[in-house]
């Protein structure tokens, strides 16, 4: 189980994001390396189809980081990992909320000499609920370095001025224009951090802190699991769905009702102790 010191939790209100040295033991790293393998063969054990499916095996640009969006919906080795209370629990407590529910995930997996990740703020896409506010958590399934292209922070940059989306995510060749254009407007020299961490490390981020990632000049592949998580009582805004990913998420919105369908955006973790209990029937039934 992890748990947060004092100190860590300075660290990010400070900077913006929190790198550790262990989230996962390597049993898990090598159960969610063989989850990623069946995801991008378009195998979903569940039934159930991801959000977001953004590079399958056999008609995928192999130049690209391949990326599914909620992946938990899929896979249980995954949804086990996404929906851990202890990592909704550090999120809360990063953030100051009451609790922490599953925004969405991602499942990316850079190989060797792949292209860069657009730099962005998470939260510039999140207008359709609110408090539109977002806090993930960052796992590595491999060793990370910088030659291979892993998660690049700006350090303080979550205290910038906000931004609306701009620019290519997937492969940009300059990968770092906007953030540098925003570190201009807001007239300092931008710190880049990278995560370099063993696999089954990683990190959190705030949602307004700038991030992205370069090319891939290894010979090794960056895999990692995000758990993107919203507040637990985070509700529709239905005037933005048209913003962000409003168009994507918005499919789960109730007839007449603002509330966030658990089915769909599950509570991980509440300061009342409260915990969305199909959780827990959803892992067991679908693994036994």
């Amino acid at each position: 189980m992890f748990r947060l010191s004092t100190q860590q939790k300075k660290d990010f209100d400070r900077d913006g994001f929190l790198i550790v040295e262990r989230l996962i033991d390597d049993d898990t790293v090598e159960r969610l390396r063989d989850s990623f393998e069946a995801l991008f063969r378009g195998e979903f054990e569940t039934g159930v189809c991801p959000d977001e499916v953004n590079w399958q095996e056999g008609t995928g640009d192999p130049s690209l980081t391949r990326q599914i969006c909620n992946g938990w919906k899929a896979n249980i080795a995954i949804a086990s990992v996404i929906t851990r209370p202890d990592i909704g629990e550090a999120i809360a407590s990063l953030g100051n909320w009451p609790g922490t529910r599953v925004m969405s995930d991602n499942v990316l997996w850079k190989p060797p000499q792949s292209r860069p990740l657009g730099y962005h703020q998470d939260n510039s896409f999140l207008s359709w609920y609110n408090p539109s506010e977002l806090l993930s958590c960052w796992i590595a399934l491999d060793e990370t370095t910088w030659e291979g292209g892993t998660v690049e922070f700006i350090r303080g940059s979550h205290r910038w001025h906000h931004t609306e989306p701009e620019g290519e995510f997937h492969g940009p060749e300059d990968y770092r224009r906007y953030m540098e254009m925003a570190a201009d407007r807001q007239e300092v020299e931008p710190e880049i951090v990278y995560v370099e961490v063993p696999k089954g490390g990683g990190s959190f981020h705030h949602g307004w802190t700038w991030h992205g990632s370069g090319f891939n000049h290894s010979q090794n592949s960056r895999r990692s699991l995000v758990m993107h998580g919203m507040r637990s009582d985070a509700t529709y805004d239905p005037a933005h769905f048209h913003e962000g990913t409003g168009p994507i998420y918005s499919r789960y919105k109730k007839l007449g009702d603002n509330t966030m369908d658990e089915n769909y955006f599950p509570i991980t973790w509440r300061a009342d102790g409260y915990r969305t209990p199909t959780i827990a029937d959803f892992l067991t039934e679908q693994s036994a």
